[in-house]
């Protein structure tokens, strides 16, 4: 990071100039800054904005910023929401606003993006063996005595490999063991012995310091209520047979770590079982879907289906197309694809219709395809549907459709366009 503050990375943001590298955003608002375009308070459906365009709203962002933070704070937990949700440093910042003890991330990359713009805290859910991402990351920590990063092992020869690219490094990296979610998984240490092979080859580096274990328990096979919680109870005990063993002395907290968001009301439960250990234990939650939600695949995983008493997540995007073309009774496209929506879990809903400034919803429609640039639209006899109609799709998977966008606008329930989100993919 540079010598510039949070609040000053952020707000070069908003002097960054609109032109033709943002999709949607009023040809007419080329050469302003995104900060004198948000200040023009533009309506999302009469301010100039061409379709495909890719909204956020403002009241439903700021329900689930809320709701998770109040989720977390009631079940003792650390949260680090996961940003390759989203990859939008505006975002971090509110989700550290709203309580998040730090940032998750997956790679160097995004790493670097978030110490860009002034994070503090990254946990690392992966992996890292890349020689040249372990020195910058060593210069990051020398550099910044504010600055912490955790990342996972899960291997003898990885830690090998740390230790290796870290000879020169002032500060030890922090390091949890990756326990995997089952055979057949992805990442992790398959057995609790080996896990103890992995501690013991952190032990004898100078570069690296084991502060706790971690997984996650969305790649447990089959994974139901009674698999997941099994698994979770794996890693607690993990933890406690650690410590037992006297692997986190000198540590001002012992880190246990899961939490993907299918599964954190499993989590909240396990981690309230945690036994007294030998020193505090932060009990860190991962999720990071919850900051959009979706239509589609989270609307259906998301625990508070399960309890519901402790509230509910609103799909927060709506992706707005037009009608193009109307061939026939049974078919008509709007000028949305692959490149503007996600599909890798399920294909857009067809929602609502807009005309003349009413909205409807979008009866008897629905998404059966898409093609790069068109999504193929049934209709029955009861859709009213026609050639310049705005058709507002609801989306499944965030991580697939923030990556599509690089500035998404945010608007209010009248169509008030408050702020641009930017994202760096």
């Amino acid at each position: 990071m540079t010598g510039d503050t949070a609040a000053e990375s952020l707000a070069r943001l908003a002097a960054e100039r609109v032109d033709h590298r943002f999709k949607g955003l009023p040809p007419d608002a080329d050469g302003l800054t995104v900060g004198e375009l948000a200040a023009q308070r533009r309506n999302l459906f009469t301010g100039g904005f061409a379709t495909p365009v890719l909204a956020l709203s403002a009241e439903r962002l700021e329900h689930n910023l809320k709701l998770m933070e109040t989720y977390a704070a009631r079940h003792g937990l650390a949260f680090a929401p996961h940003g390759k949700t989203s990859m939008a440093p505006q975002l971090f910042q509110r989700q550290v606003e709203h309580g998040a003890w730090g940032i998750t991330l997956a790679v160097p990359h995004q790493v670097r993006v978030a110490r860009a713009f002034g994070t503090r805290r990254v946990f690392l859910a992966n992996e890292l063996v890349d020689a040249a991402a372990l020195r910058w990351i060593a210069a990051e920590l020398d550099a910044d005595p504010d600055f912490e990063l955790i990342c996972y092992v899960d291997s003898v020869r990885g830690v090998e490999l740390m230790d290796a690219a870290l000879q020169d490094a002032t500060r030890p990296v922090d390091v949890v063991v990756e326990l995997a979610a089952g055979e057949g998984a992805r990442t992790g240490v398959r057995t609790e012995a080996e896990c103890a092979a992995v501690a013991d080859a952190v032990a004898g580096t100078r570069t690296l310091r084991l502060v706790g274990v971690a997984g996650y328990e969305g790649e447990v096979p089959k994974a139901d209520t009674e698999r997941v919680t099994a698994w979770l109870r794996r890693l607690v005990a993990l933890a406690a047979d650690f410590d037992k063993a006297g692997r986190f002395t000198g540590l001002d907290g012992i880190v246990i770590s899961a939490g993907g968001s299918a599964w954190f009301d499993a989590v909240a439960e396990v981690f309230a079982e945690i036994p007294e250990l030998s020193r505090r234990v932060v009990k860190l939650l991962r999720s990071g879907a919850y900051v959009s939600h979706d239509d589609g695949h989270y609307r259906k995983l998301t625990p508070f289906n399960r309890v519901p008493e402790e509230g509910a997540l609103e799909p927060a995007f709506r992706l707005w197309t037009q009608v193009v073309s109307r061939p026939s009774a049974e078919q008509a496209f709007v000028n949305a694809g692959k490149r503007d929506a996600a599909y890798d879990l399920d294909l857009p809903f067809a929602q609502v219709i807009r005309r003349d400034g009413a909205e409807r919803p979008a009866t008897g429609v629905s998404v059966t395809a898409l093609s790069d640039q068109h999504a193929w639209l049934a209709t029955t006899p009861e859709a009213d549907v026609e050639v310049g109609d705005w058709v507002g799709l609801g989306l499944s998977h965030p991580c697939t459709s923030f990556d599509k966008w690089q500035l998404i606008p945010v608007a209010e329930a009248d169509g008030t366009v408050v702020d641009y989100v930017r994202t760096f993919f």
